[in-house]
Formats: structure tokens, sequence, C-alpha cells
């Protein structure tokens, strides 16, 4: 299975695949074909898809899937972000045990191969386009798990890309818990030259100061001096904790990089709320009677929301609508719809680039209305 990655020969052609996507919200039932022990408290899970569903789990690097899974009794969803290349011809992700977390504990300790899995379609937007540029550079930081959409990212690249360069800054405890340490290795013999992986480690000395501690936004100006020139790198990745994603990318802009070229992917919210833009956050009026239609595969729903701080999904799943979800917490971007008629402002934003809010993209899991009558599309 998986012929059909193999016989792509440009990105364009994957990425216009992973477009065609049948139905927003459905679940589809895969099978899982092997569970791999990466470190202590990570594993990765490779899914076997059915025939007739592979076109639909077609994907584009940098994507992730949102699984749903009953554990106790109660439904649990959460998103994993795949490690694997669209090129690879397998569907893997990477889950790291976290302490407290319900689907990461099960996986880590209870998943096998034979089991199954409910999954939506891959989505997600932490990509470039690839083959556009010769000879370009990137630059990805990493921290823990946030090395997985990374792992797609830049063997993806480094295939797609015969000329290009990637420098990567893996952040981690010690050298133990590096995820996909040998497969860093191997790429880096495979693609010598090329390839640059520098381990930051914060509680293992590894001889250099540059390499000890936390990655942070000192770290990335001094590594800008020293292994890159800021001002000659296409694209930037970033993944990880928010604390390092907003203190490294306040640092890459203090070195003149434009905030275009800054992609980031947040494995969980920052503990302060962030307002979703600059200005001032709106209350909404308690006197307001919106009438809400929400359009979810062609399929129209409608509910009226009062002067109330419960959101657009969770409105909507209230009137039925089987509208899609994951963290509810602004950043895995599984909800994202675009308001078609009048108005609604979020509370929180770590997900929707500042493109996509202007053109009227929003996370329903943190939308109010500001109007009186508000239509939301999940198909655009």
């Amino acid at each position: 299975m998986w012929n059909f990655f193999k016989k792509r020969s440009s990105e364009s052609d994957w990425t216009k695949a992973a477009g065609q996507k049948s139905e927003t919200s459905a679940f589809h039932r895969l099978h899982v074909k092997e569970v791999r022990r990466e470190t202590e408290d990570c594993v990765s899970v490779l899914l076997d898809v059915p025939e007739e569903q592979q076109t639909d789990f077609h994907f584009i690097q940098g994507q992730y899937l949102t699984f749903k899974k009953t554990i106790g009794g109660e439904e649990v969803r959460r998103s994993y972000s795949l490690c694997s290349s669209p090129l690879d011809g397998e569907l893997r992700v990477a889950i790291k045990e976290v302490k407290g977390g319900r689907f990461s504990t099960f996986a880590n300790r209870e998943l096998q191969a034979g089991d199954e899995l409910e999954s939506m379609t891959p989505r997600g937007s932490f990509h470039v386009p690839l083959g556009t540029e010769a000879g370009s550079q990137y630059v990805a930081f990493a921290s823990g798990s946030g090395i997985t959409p990374v792992m797609s990212i830049l063997r993806t690249t480094l295939k797609q890309e015969p000329d290009c360069h990637f420098h990567l800054f893996y952040g981690n405890r010690n050298s133990q818990s590096v995820i996909f340490r040998e497969m860093l290795d191997d790429l880096k013999n495979e693609f010598m030259g090329r390839l640059e992986v520098h381990h930051i480690l914060s509680r293992e000395d590894q001889g250099s100061d540059l390499l000890k501690g936390r990655l942070d936004g000192e770290k990335c100006m001094a590594f800008g001096k020293t292994f890159f020139d800021p001002s000659g790198i296409r694209a930037y990745f970033l993944c990880g904790p928010g604390e390092m994603i907003e203190n490294i990318q306040g640092a890459l802009q203090n070195m003149g990089v434009a905030k275009e070229r800054i992609h980031y992917e947040l494995f969980s919210a920052p503990s302060a709320k962030k307002p979703a833009s600059e200005k001032k956050e709106k209350q909404l009026d308690k006197k307001l009677k919106a009438q809400v239609t929400v359009i979810l595969d062609s399929d129209e729903t409608h509910f009226e929301m009062s002067g109330n701080r419960k959101t657009v999904l969770d409105a909507a799943l209230d009137a039925g609508a089987d509208v899609p979800f994951a963290c509810k917490g602004a950043v895995c971007c599984t909800c994202r719809a675009k308001v078609l008629e009048g108005t609604a402002d979020m509370e929180m934003n770590y997900a929707l680039e500042d493109e996509e809010v202007e053109e009227g993209y929003i996370l329903t899991c943190q939308a109010l209305p500001t109007s009186e009558k508000v239509v939301i599309s999940y198909d655009e």
C-alpha cells in the first residue's frame, strides 16, 4: 500500500491530494500496525490505512491527526503530529507520555499492534511549499516532542530539495530523552553537509556552554551569530512549549527576520491567557441575541446564542452539529472555520496565522458572536 506517495514527483501533487477531503469532521477506523518504543516515555505508532481510505489520508509534511478513543468510559480526543514524511509510504505519529495525560498514558502503556483507533484525516498548515527556490536554507527549533512535525518537515525538505541546507536545534533534558536520536544520526550521514543537528541539553554537560541549558531567545541569537545567517534563511520552524516559541520568535524578529518567515506550532497553550489580537478584547454584549448558522459538509445547523460565555463550538455541539474539535485550548486548529456573514471575536488564538484571521477564519472553540446574525462554515 501507499504506492501513491512513491509515484508523486512534486510537493504540489501531494499538497493537492491532501486538500481533497470528503468529510470535515468524520472519524475513520484505523488499525495499529506497530507501536515502537522511541524513548522511555515516547512511542511512535504506525497506522494501517485500508485501500479505500488511502486518498483521504494523503498528507503534507508537518500535518497532524486527531484521534478519538473511549478511555475509562469517557471519550477522549487528542491531536498528534505525523513524524513520517509523505515520501516514506507510511502514516506514523509520535506520542510522548505527559503527566496526567489520559490519551498519551494509554498510548504509551496499553496501545498494541492490532488495536483500533478512530482518526480524522490529516490537517494543519505547519509547512511551506517546497521546490520554489533553489539552494534554500531552513532552520528549526524544537524542544522535546516538538521534534515530531519537524522530523516530517526536514526529511521531506531534504529529499524534495536536493540542494537545500537544514539547521536543527533540538532541546532536551539529556541524551537519553532525545526522541529519534538514531534516526537523526542516520539522516546526518545520508545528507552529509546539508543537515546540521545541534543538541541542546539542560541536564547534561556536552563541554560547551552554548549547547547547555534551555532553548531560549538568548541562545537563538548566539546561534544566529555562530551557525547561520539570519537574513539568508527562507523559513524558520518552531515547535515546543509556548514560552520557548515566544522567546525565540522575539529573538528572530530582533535579528531582523520578517514575521512571515517564522512558522510555529504549539503542543500546549501558554499558562497565561493571551488575547486573540493586540486590540482590547471585546466582551460579548449580554443583551445580544445572535442567530448562528454553522455549515458542515454542506449541511446547515441553526441555533441562537445569547449573552453568556458559551463558545460557538460548544453551542454548535449542543445543537446537535458534529463539528470537529480536539484540544479546545486555541492550540490544535482542528475547530478552524470561516465567518461568511456577521462577526465573531476569539478570546485566544495560538494556531491561526494573522493572514488567516484577516481572511475571516476563527477557532470556534474560542469564538463568541458579536453581531445579531453569524454564518460560519467548516467547509471553507
